[in-house]
């Protein structure tokens, strides 16, 4: 039996690089309701932090389902996973996660973990969003003020463009940019 024949079993194996492959497998091949399963239970339990956030990344696709397992992902000590859950809520637009995107995005969480958060959060385009990405465009690292630029531009509120346009004056040349590219540009 060949890995790329049938990647289910690998998801058992107990190298971690073997089991990160059979998830990427089963994304390609399409998720069988056996892959969901056991990509379920790794997102919930195994060892390695690389194979429960590519595990959850994965679930990302699968819709409803797997609102169960990125529940219980939120609170992994991994921020990998944690990242990963905020991708895949972005990726579901589920207006449940709001909350705790918000909470991620306003400084739970390391810069990539954040970066995803405000992602996400444009993603869902939830009013309730928007203060937190007002405040982060105007103060956050770099890497989540650029973010937070793109995720203001899905919404319809006359604080939007003034924030967008003092972006386009940031000190750094990344945040500048994507203001730059949307100044002007209808925001709402």
């Amino acid at each position: 039996m060949h890995l790329l024949d049938d990647p289910v079993p690998f998801l058992d194996h107990p190298e971690a690089v073997v089991r990160r492959l059979a998830i990427s497998v089963c994304v390609a091949s399409g998720l069988t309701k056996d892959a969901v399963g056991a990509i379920t239970d790794l997102a919930a339990d195994d060892v390695d932090g690389a194979v429960r956030a590519m595990a959850i990344e994965a679930l990302g696709g699968v819709g409803e389902p797997a609102l169960g397992a990125l529940q219980v992902a939120r609170s992994d000590d991994d921020p990998r996973v944690r990242e990963a859950v905020a991708t895949a809520y972005g990726e579901l637009r589920n207006p449940d996660a709001v909350p705790w995107l918000i909470a991620l995005a306003a400084g739970d969480g390391d810069r990539a973990g954040r970066e995803a958060a405000v992602a996400a959060l444009g993603a869902i385009g939830d009013d309730a969003a928007l203060p937190v990405l007002l405040d982060l465009v105007a103060d956050a690292p770099p890497q989540v003020r650029r973010r937070a630029v793109v995720a203001l531009t899905v919404f319809d509120d006359a604080a939007v463009e003034p924030a967008i346009r003092e972006a386009a004056r940031d000190r750094n040349p990344s945040v500048r940019e994507a203001a730059e590219m949307v100044v002007g540009r209808d925001t709402g």
